[in-house]
């Protein structure tokens, strides 16, 4: 099963089958300051768990970060 992140393929041996699944994979749990698009369609927090993942989707995931 083939996702691209952030315009990078990843193959998956098993596909997560949610998004809240693979950004618990991808940003190891967090999921405070992170915005999310799955074929660019901005998915709310609220349904991440909702969101099921299909192969060939594109996922674009967006980190707040600090600086001065």
């Amino acid at each position: 099963m083939e996702l691209t992140i952030n315009h990078e393929k990843r193959n998956y041996e098993h596909l997560p089958s949610t998004l809240e699944a693979l950004i618990h994979l991808e940003a190891g749990g967090k999921s405070k300051g992170i915005a999310v698009a799955v074929n660019n369609q901005v998915i709310p927090k609220t349904d991440w768990g909702n969101t099921v993942l299909q192969d060939k989707d594109s996922v674009l995931i967006i980190t707040a970060t600090q600086g001065g």
